[in-house]
């Protein structure tokens, strides 16, 4: 029972505390603005990687005040037909799914349709009764814990535990399932742990797609269309290619620097089917996902229309994990620097040249992005590369902020 009182009052001091505007937020002095001329590092740095043969391409954006400072494509769209990879390029950008989810889960929660302490079971009552080693919870499940991977939920490709091998041997994604098969095939299996006691990447986010189709009564795709997708127009973002006659635009990788067996349950986010992986499912462009990171940049408005409230992105985009004691995996994907918000990682360590408050994520497949709200900028990079993705992310960031003047 204590540890219980403990949890409620956690989420109390969240719900609670004080929330202010990104900008805001981020205090200290105006924005550095970036040099155009520096930034030609960064168009080298991709030529010299095309050039090397590390990936087949690349799309490359650095956006800020509102505009483009560099928008470029490199190298080759698909190495086997030797296309050039153009700007309208579309990418399978798997993981960065999860922060369009959460966003749409938060509009949810500005509704009032949703709140971050409702447990799970109340949408779906199986996840009631899910156990850990055999006993039953000590506290349940809760929306935020589905937002911040808190959930015990985790994945099966990849890790050595006895429950990743269990969800390895599930059969989880057998036939063509939908978002309430696939949440109640996950109800009947273990969790890796109490739920609020340790960051674990998971389907976590695939089951918050399944509450947002049982909060708002449509499908994850229409709700995320009809309110978010529609209207920011990312109309090329989706959950498979629906016309094939868009398929000359796809990215492809190496293929020897692609993988061998699906991940996340898929085996390509480009092939039509009916689930709707609100964790790794997504295809989209730079041009989508640049409106997408503007309005969570502008605080949740985007061209007149308001899609957040203010107080509810800086919620999703402060710490909610290492700040609050909650422990992290041997594979803390955010890093030493980062904690966890509501769907991104959050910068929490100052390194100059890079910034505290800077937030973001990736795609296994190679895309990534971060936004840095004390600079009013963000970067967005497309390809499909997964070997390179971190070393590249690490090497763009710094070239990005060398850029500042």
């Amino acid at each position: 029972m204590a540890r219980q009182v403990s949890r409620r009052s956690l989420l109390g001091a969240f719900l609670a505390a004080p929330m202010l505007p990104a900008l805001a937020r981020a205090g200290g002095p105006s924005p550095r603005d970036l040099d155009r001329s520096r930034l030609d590092k960064v168009s080298d740095y991709f030529r010299n990687e095309v050039s090397a043969g590390t990936i087949p391409g690349a799309v490359v954006l650095v956006q800020q005040h509102g505009n483009p400072v560099l928008l470029q494509s490199f190298g080759l769209c698909d190495p086997a037909t030797r296309s050039p990879m153009a700007e309208d390029a579309i990418f399978r950008i798997y993981s960065m799914s999860k922060p369009v989810t959460s966003v749409a889960a938060m509009m949810l929660v500005d509704d009032g349709r949703l709140r971050l302490n409702d447990a799970l079971s109340t949408y779906i009552p199986a996840f009631a009764d899910v156990k850990v080693d055999g006993r039953p919870l000590a506290s349940p499940i809760t929306i935020l814990d589905l937002l911040r991977h808190t959930s015990g939920l985790t994945y099966g490709f990849y890790g050595e535990t006895a429950v990743r091998r269990h969800y390895a041997n599930a059969q989880l994604f057998d036939g063509d399932i939908d978002n309430e098969t696939f949440a109640a095939r996950l109800a009947k299996l273990p969790l890796a742990e109490q739920p609020g006691t340790l960051w674990d990447y998971g389907h976590s986010t695939d089951v918050l797609g399944r509450v947002i189709e049982i909060a708002s009564d449509s499908s994850l795709f229409q709700f995320e269309r009809d309110r978010l997708l529609g209207p920011l127009g990312m109309h090329e973002t989706a959950f498979f290619l629906a016309d094939p006659s868009r398929r000359n635009r796809v990215a492809e990788p190496s293929p020897r620097d692609w993988f061998d067996r699906p991940v996340a349950g898929l085996d390509d986010p480009i092939r039509r089917r009916r689930w709707e992986s609100g964790g790794a499912g997504m295809i989209s462009t730079i041009s989508d996902y640049a409106r997408f990171a503007q309005m969570l940049l502008n605080g949740g408005m985007f061209d007149g229309r308001r899609y957040l409230k203010p107080e509810t992105v800086a919620l999703m985009t402060r710490d909610h994990v290492v700040g609050v004691g909650i422990r992290r995996d041997d594979l803390y994907f955010p890093g030493a620097d980062h904690g966890f918000g509501l769907g991104f990682s959050v910068r929490i360590t100052e390194r100059p040249p890079l910034p505290s408050g800077e937030y973001g994520w990736d795609g296994v497949g190679g895309t990534f992005f971060f936004i840095d709200p004390a600079d009013d900028l963000f970067v967005i990079v497309m390809m499909q590369a997964p070997s390179q993705r971190g070393r590249i992310a690490s090497d763009v960031r710094q070239l990005v902020y060398g850029a500042l003047a």
